[in-house]
């Protein structure tokens, strides 16, 4: 949530941004812009990466105050078709798989047809009930268009169809989910169970079988998702599993707070735009010479895949790594 108490105008936000070219006079001007009702340029600028909540020093949010002025200025020009395929997530078939009840559940959102066959197969997953479809849908995908009131008007709705599960804990396996999920104090909404990020579970199932794991000693670019903006303290869990099964995430430009975004929704309204910046993404991993390129989001791998394999960057989805690691897998030669 924007708190413009603790905005100081220091311009951070926006100077640091990769998709704009502000010095700090235009930076701060584009800030007080916003905070006096203006449409400021950013507002059309903006990719939604979320990625200036995570630059700003004193955790005001910025994002939240732009994506809020994105939607009441209606300021992406986002083709009415997907705003509408986007709500469709929300309709799709609901299933819910009971196993057995003392093991966390898993909920897949509405990203199965988008997660890898063999992402979810193997020892680690074995027993847990599966929660798929439209009762589980995040919504947090809507700040990717510009819109922030359908996370507002179906939060309450999410944590419930979640709470009817019955499960003590829930590991998400789409980072939106677990974003989503982070917000909910805000929307002043309990959440009755325990929240489990897909890193956090595999990096303690993987610290619980250490002796099943043989280290992969491989060197690998990661694509970190939008949605890890929120919660940044998923990276050091993160390098810890990758640190368990032997993997090198490479130190390159465009990673952990400097990521880019896979533009997976600018592809659809500005594809000479985003085809500059994967290319730039895709170059810097190649220039440190990574084996592959690990994605977290259904989505990125999606829209990052295939580009990837054709620059000689093995495309893996993070469950599959742990499963080679796990002895379950091949590594792709």
């Amino acid at each position: 949530m924007w708190n413009e108490s603790k905005c100081d105008l220091c311009g951070d936000c926006l100077v640091r941004c990769q998709y704009v070219d502000y010095d700090r006079e235009k930076a701060v001007q584009q800030i007080t812009d916003l905070i006096d009702g203006k449409p400021a340029e950013i507002l059309k600028e903006c990719i939604t990466c979320c990625a200036c909540n995570e630059y700003c020093p004193t955790e005001a949010n910025p994002f939240d105050l732009i994506n809020r002025m994105q939607e009441e200025n209606k300021s992406l020009p986002i083709p009415e078709k997907m705003v509408k395929w986007m709500a469709s997530g929300g309709t799709l078939p609901t299933e819910l798989i009971m196993d057995d009840k003392s093991k966390p559940a898993l909920s897949l959102c509405v990203m199965e047809q988008w997660i890898p066959d063999s992402a979810l197969d193997g020892k680690m997953f074995e027993g847990m009930t599966i929660a798929k479809g439209g009762d589980y849908f995040c919504y947090l995908g809507f700040v990717h268009i510009g819109m922030v009131s359908p996370l507002e008007e179906n939060a309450r709705k999410f944590v419930n169809n979640l709470g009817a599960i019955g499960a003590k804990e829930i590991v998400f396996i789409h980072a939106d989910c677990y974003s989503m999920l982070s917000k909910m104090a805000e929307f002043g909404i309990n959440v009755p169970f325990k929240a489990t990020h897909i890193i956090e579970y595999m990096r303690d199932y993987l610290k619980n079988h250490r002796e099943s794991i043989v280290p992969l000693n491989k060197k690998i670019a990661f694509q970190r998702p939008c949605a890890s903006r929120f919660v940044p303290e998923i990276e050091h869990i993160l390098d810890d599993l990758f640190e368990l099964i032997g993997v090198e995430r490479l130190k390159r430009k465009y990673d952990k707070e400097e990521a880019l975004c896979c533009m997976g929704v600018l592809e659809r309204i500005n594809p000479e735009r985003s085809k500059r910046f994967q290319d730039m993404n895709l170059k810097d991993a190649v220039d440190v010479r990574a084996e592959a390129m690990v994605f977290l989001c259904p989505f990125c791998q999606m829209f990052l895949g295939k580009q990837a394999g054709e620059q000689g960057l093995k495309p893996i989805f993070i469950t599959e790594l742990c499963r080679m690691a796990l002895g379950e897998m091949l590594f792709p030669g």
